[in-house]
């Protein structure tokens, strides 16, 4: 570390502000290039829409778990150990989700997943932990300004990710390398990780405010989990990353079973969210944190709503996407900035439990939204041409199975046919079940169609190229509707923030507006700090 850009205790505030910054890319990328991704997830390793949800959700949950655990002893720990653990999560995550490849079509696939996506979360949650602090330590006068700019290589990041998983997809094959398949994408991760880390680790890391002004953990504990206000902020926290980060995962996943480039429309979006969070400073000056998350949450709304109409077309899509990204782009730095300013001897414990409270109800949201997507799934199935795919599957595919099975052990006679027993099964057994449910019920079971039509859509038979595609053709438009009533169920949460930050905006205005709180100092209308 050089000394000139030291400070007399030693520290490097614009290295370590800039690590922080570079440290939220891998987040970032875990949340655009697996949103570009879900697609192949789901065909390759058999998965509903409820499942995929649940993977998104257990990145969200992985962060919920170390936030919320970390949050009490973080003033004891301090922020180099929690950044220090950022690291090795990340690394341990990213390398147990590629293993995930060598278990595709089997049921284990999805439990590799699964907890390969909870310590990624872990590691993403980590960085939550210092950098939200630590960027208030450093900038004491300038916390809700300083933390938009931190949160604004959020969505630059996937920006970024969103922009690569496209042109990686779009160029396919590069030789024998794959760019498009999903282990690349997932790989793609490292390069940040090693990044931060090298910038990071080295470094002298600034006490909380809480333990530089000496003030006991059992007082900040105390403090945090009895306020009213800390408290209804807390679960404020909950709705409004539930709001931003569950529609996020799925945004380019519906819109490319619209035959939209969903992951364009997703990088407009954050690039929008990052250029309105580094030029947050005239919006914190003339409406005041209150009021600019009043605003956020009736435009997310009706972002979100717009989303829910419009199935088809690039432009309106785009106009969709801009009014959820001017909504969403404050809610995350800015209650953390109102939580630092206005509470501060809720110090990292109040912020880090914050954070860590929404993760775990925004990761619980996203399977929601898959289980939601996928009972309206059946509405938007053409039902006679579905069930003749599954027919013609049914027909077809036992002698498939049958020619797979006689070249058992031949590599040339497999490597002819083109296709495993193993292929041909998954397929067999997702269609069977299906199909059986049909004939009992009367009607087509969402979680169970989806299944088989993905099914399908995986299977390597090239004697049924022409299958696989009317299989896609009948599923992509009913997962696009799936997932626009989805977005339609939870738009309306809005409205609950939007009441909330328009009662504390009015009440500060009887008080002569909004200010921030100094340790030491009376929270106006709030007691004592």
């Amino acid at each position: 570390m050089s000394t000139a850009t030291a400070d007399a205790n030693g520290i490097n505030r614009k290295r370590l502000f800039a690590g922080a910054c570079v440290a939220l890319f891998p987040t970032a990328f875990s949340f655009a290039l697996v949103g570009g991704i879900l697609g192949q997830l789901k065909t390759e390793f058999i998965l509903t829409n409820a499942d995929i949800g649940m993977i998104g959700g257990a990145v969200l949950w992985g962060m919920a778990l170390s936030l919320i655990f970390v949050a009490p002893f973080l003033e004891k720990i301090g922020l180099r150990v929690a950044a220090t653990g950022a690291f090795f999560s990340h690394l341990i995550g990213v390398s147990l989700v590629l293993s995930a490849y060598f278990f595709a079509g089997d049921p284990s696939g999805y439990w590799v997943l699964f907890l390969g996506a909870i310590i990624m979360g872990i590691g993403n949650g980590l960085i939550e932990a210092t950098g939200n602090p630590m960027t208030a330590a450093l900038y004491p006068e300038r916390k809700t300004i300083k933390l938009n700019h931190f949160h604004a290589f959020f969505p630059g990041g996937m920006v970024v990710g969103a922009l690569l998983g496209f042109f990686m997809a779009q160029i396919g094959d590069l030789g024998a390398i794959n760019l498009g398949h999903w282990t690349l994408h997932i790989a793609v991760m490292y390069i940040p990780i090693f990044i931060y880390g090298a910038m990071l680790l080295p470094l002298k890391f600034p006490k909380t405010e809480t333990a530089e002004a000496g003030v006991p953990v059992k007082d900040v504990l105390l403090y945090t989990i009895t306020h009213p206000i800390v408290l209804l902020l807390i679960v404020i926290k909950m709705i409004t990353l539930s709001l931003e980060l569950g529609p996020m995962r799925w945004i380019p996943d519906v819109l490319e079973n619209a035959g939209i480039h969903g992951m364009l429309v997703f990088a407009w979006l954050t690039g929008l969210m990052a250029v309105l969070r580094l030029f947050a400073g005239p919006f914190v000056e003339r409406l005041a944190p209150t009021g600019m998350l009043f605003l956020a949450a009736i435009l997310t709304g009706t972002g979100l709503l717009l989303f829910s109409i419009f199935e088809s077309g690039m432009f309106k899509l785009l106009f969709a996407a801009t009014v959820f990204a001017f909504g969403v782009a404050f809610f995350f730095p800015t209650m953390v900035g109102l939580m630092s300013e206005r509470f501060p001897k809720a110090g990292s414990v109040g912020i880090v439990l914050m954070i860590g409270a929404g993760m775990a109800v925004s990761g619980t949201l996203q399977g929601q939204m898959g289980v939601i997507a996928d009972r309206y799934m059946p509405d938007a199935l053409p039902e006679e041409q579905t069930v003749s795919v599954l027919r013609q599957v049914e027909e077809n595919f036992p002698e498939y199975l049958e020619r797979a099975e006689q070249a058992a052990g031949d590599t040339e006679a497999l490597a002819e046919l083109g296709y495993l027993p193993a292929d041909v099964r998954n397929v067999i057994e997702h269609n069977e079940t299906a199909l059986a449910h049909y004939r009992e019920q009367g009607s087509l079971d969402g979680p169970l169609t989806g299944n088989a039509l993905r099914a399908v859509l995986d299977s390597n038979v090239p004697q049924a190229a022409e299958l696989r595609e009317e299989a896609g053709a009948v599923l992509r438009p009913a997962d696009n509707y799936g997932g626009r009533m989805a977005f339609r169920w939870v738009a309306p949460i809005a409205l609950i923030v939007a009441a909330f930050f328009a009662g504390m905006f009015i009440y500060d205005r009887k008080k002569g507006g909004y200010r921030a709180v100094k340790l030491g100092s009376e929270e106006p209308g709030t007691g004592s700090v």
